[in-house]
């Protein structure tokens, strides 16, 4: 008998887990926006999913049903959610456009960001948000600074 792996094959250290109204629908809304595969899933006795996982790059993320009953409650429920997922992909207009086709709310536009990302933010259905990026360039700490002071001055902040 070959010894467990304690970190699962395909899976990193910190794997989010995410509480939907609707797991079923917003797995096929992943596939749809992000591309995700699903690598399975596991409903209880009442058919919601008690556990699912998907694919989305080279990431898992877990999702399972809002049950209030086990302490689970989702974004829709709670009023919204203090985290953004960060999604980097090789064309990020391509995949932000296809989430909005797919259901999800533009939050903010895609732009070119001081940090050197193509950077803009979504909801999705589910009440999750989701930073889409592309990186474009490599910057010092100091180049980063100077960029964030003069994006932060043509929005009138010091």
């Amino acid at each position: 008998m070959s010894p467990v792996n304690p970190i699962p094959k395909d899976h990193h250290s910190i794997t989010p887990s995410l509480t939907v109204k609707g797991a079923a629908q917003a797995i096929e809304f992943y596939k749809k926006a992000f591309g995700a595969t699903e690598k399975g899933r596991f409903a209880g006795p009442d058919g919601l999913i008690m556990h699912a996982e998907i694919k989305i790059g080279d990431s898992i993320i877990f999702l399972v049903d809002e049950s209030p009953m086990m302490g689970n409650k989702s974004p829709l429920s709670l009023g919204g959610v203090p985290i953004t997922l960060h999604l980097y992909t090789e064309d990020c207009d391509t995949v932000f456009n296809r989430a909005i086709s797919a259901g999800a709310k533009s939050l903010m536009p895609l732009a070119d960001q001081f940090w050197g990302d193509r950077w803009g933010m979504l909801q999705d259905p589910y009440g999750h948000q989701w930073g889409i990026a592309t990186h474009k360039e490599d910057l010092t700490t100091e180049q980063m600074i100077e960029r964030s002071k003069a994006a932060f001055a043509s929005m009138g902040q010091k």
